[in-house]
Parts: C-alpha cells; structure tokens; sequence
C-alpha cells in the first residue's frame, strides 16, 4: 500500500467512533483530510464539527458539514487528527501543518484523542521531525535565542505565518526524553503561542496504517 493509502486507511477507520449526535473535532493535514472526507459520508448523523485550521474549515464547509464555534461547546466527544510523530507513551509531536495551536486547543477540550497516522510516524524517541513552535513575530529572535540555549537548532519557517497571524520556529537537533518537561520550559518562554509537543495532553487511542492493516492501541 502506498502511502496514502494508509492514510485513508486509518482515516476512514476513525468513523467507528463517530456516533449519531456528536460534535466533532477535526484536525489538519493530509491524514485528517481523509477523516473528513470520511465524516462527509455520515454527516447526517452528527451535530457539526469544530476545525483546527481554516483549510480544514472550508473542506468540512464543501461537504456540507456544519461548522461550529467552539466557545459555543463545554466539552467535545471526540477529536481525530493526525500526527508527524508518536511515541509509546502516546505522546506527539504536532504542527508540520502550522496549526498546532489550534489543535491543541480542541484537543484540551476534548473528552477523547484519536491519532490517525501510518506507520512511519511511529517513533521510540520523539525529536527526528523537527518541533514546530508557533512565535509572536516580534519574539522571534529571542526565542530562537533561548531555543539554542535548550540544545535546539531553531530555523525559522520562511513564508508561513499561521492561521493566527503568527510565525513558526523549526527545531532540529532535540533527542526528547522527557517531552512533558520540554513542553512546560518551551511554553514558558515568553512570545511563545505553543509548542508542538502533545505531551500533556497525548492521545487516548492511536489507529496506526500498516500493509497488515489498521492497528488499534489504546
């Protein structure tokens, strides 16, 4: 199977915890765009989606799937978004799409994570992918500053700024052992939005894509 095709996969696998009712989250990137394709299916069923990007927005929108403020919500069923990395303790790193922010908001509301990757984002140590980290424009430097001083390489991501008007910092070079620690130090720098490590708050359930199949850890 290609690629892709255990995107789909592990995307169309994520409706089996989709029940008549729901609010949905939904998150970004490649892997939840089939997620959404798949909720399309069903969207009769359910109350509406709350999205983490606004490409996600207008996907869902496209469909005909409706689109709900989430402040108008106290808690979410569940929210299904991939991942560019996870590890055993079910702990993430997110934001290639620059929209972790957002994601990690709709995550801390919701009552259920469900990670949708294929299997080579499946990792024993968190750090090979670079960690994105979304920036006040004017704190950039400094931050970049303390990052280094964290171990990090941060490289700053020419051309994208994110759905919140904010630059994004990628940094290479961390070997992340303790991911909950890291994301604490880094989120408590100064200009920072968030940092792309889901520790804190990792996934419930994971459904990994393999040639052998959908595999399902809980």
């Amino acid at each position: 199977m290609t690629q892709d095709e255990l995107k789909k996969a592990v995307g169309w696998s994520a409706l089996q915890y989709v029940k008549p009712g729901m609010v949905v989250g939904v998150g970004t990137g490649s892997t939840a765009a089939h997620f959404i394709d798949a909720l399309g299916s069903i969207k009769q069923q359910i109350v509406g989606a709350v999205s983490s990007s606004d490409a996600s927005s207008a996907k869902l929108q496209a469909l005909g799937i409706p689109l709900l403020d989430l402040n108008n919500i106290d808690v979410l069923d569940i929210y299904v978004d991939g991942a560019d990395e996870i590890n055993a303790h079910m702990q993430m790193i997110k934001g290639g799409g620059a929209a972790l922010t957002r994601e990690k908001i709709i995550a801390a509301v919701a009552r259920k994570f469900i990670c949708i990757v294929d299997a080579s984002k499946q990792v024993d140590v968190l750090g090979n992918f670079p960690l994105p980290v979304e920036v006040i424009p004017m704190a950039r430097s400094f931050v970049a500053r303390e990052l280094v001083k964290l171990g990090g390489a941060p490289e700053y991501r020419q051309g994208v700024l994110t759905d919140n008007g904010n630059i994004i910092l990628d940094v290479r070079n961390l070997r992340i052992i303790d991911a909950i620690a890291l994301e604490d130090k880094i989120n408590s720098l100064p200009g920072v939005v968030t940092v792309g490590l889901f520790a804190r708050r990792g996934a419930n359930v994971a459904l990994i894509g393999t040639a052998e199949g959908v595999k399902i850890i809980e």
